[in-house]
């Protein structure tokens, strides 16, 4: 499996949409160096409320920009980086990949997979009813987060647009991705 990088994107602050950029640089064991969501516990202002030291499983959030394209046949206007991802994918089912899988992004840069990242009321905020557009159920009646990945830095590497992303699934039994 492989797929390729669309597009990268960071925010040196805690912005919902992050913008795009030539190349970054990500850093092992905490993220993308300047962005707002770098270090090795968590930073996501909620979850610091509620226990700082939390391990940071989010450093990097990837969608594939697949979604972007179903978004935009809904009637959303949705560009690379505005969800609050630092890569933007094509080609890889990101959703469907298990826990556990790691992304080579590029020549050096690796990522490992930890889950799904849970939509919040900042969509709506960004564009009226995005939050249902990025959720939704399978038979069974199960929530379907379609909002992208989220992954830990496990090899230091500079990602930009164009870059092959390689896909290394972790040994079986494999667990679906949960939200984190």
């Amino acid at each position: 499996m492989s797929g390729i990088v669309i597009a990268v994107s960071r925010s040196t602050t805690h912005t919902f949409s992050k913008l795009n950029q030539d190349r970054i640089q990500l850093i092992s064991g905490f993220g993308v160096e300047g962005d707002a969501h770098l270090g090795q516990t968590i930073k996501h202002r909620s979850r610091v409320a509620v226990d700082p030291t939390q391990p940071n499983l989010r450093q990097v959030h990837l969608i594939h920009g697949e979604l972007h394209d179903e978004l935009q046949a809904a009637g959303f206007s949705v560009l690379a980086g505005q969800m609050g991802e630092n890569i933007t994918t094509r080609g890889i089912d990101l959703l469907n990949l298990p826990t556990g899988t790691r992304l080579r992004l590029g020549d050096r840069a690796i990522v490992e997979l930890t889950g799904l990242r849970n939509p919040c009321a900042q969509l709506d905020r960004f564009q009226a009813g995005l939050m249902a557009a990025v959720l939704d159920r399978d038979e069974q009646g199960k929530v379907i987060r379609k909002s992208g990945v989220m992954s830990i830095v496990v090899a230091d590497g500079e990602v930009r647009p164009g870059d092959l992303i390689q896909v290394e699934l972790p040994p079986a039994p494999h667990q679906p991705l949960d939200r984190v």
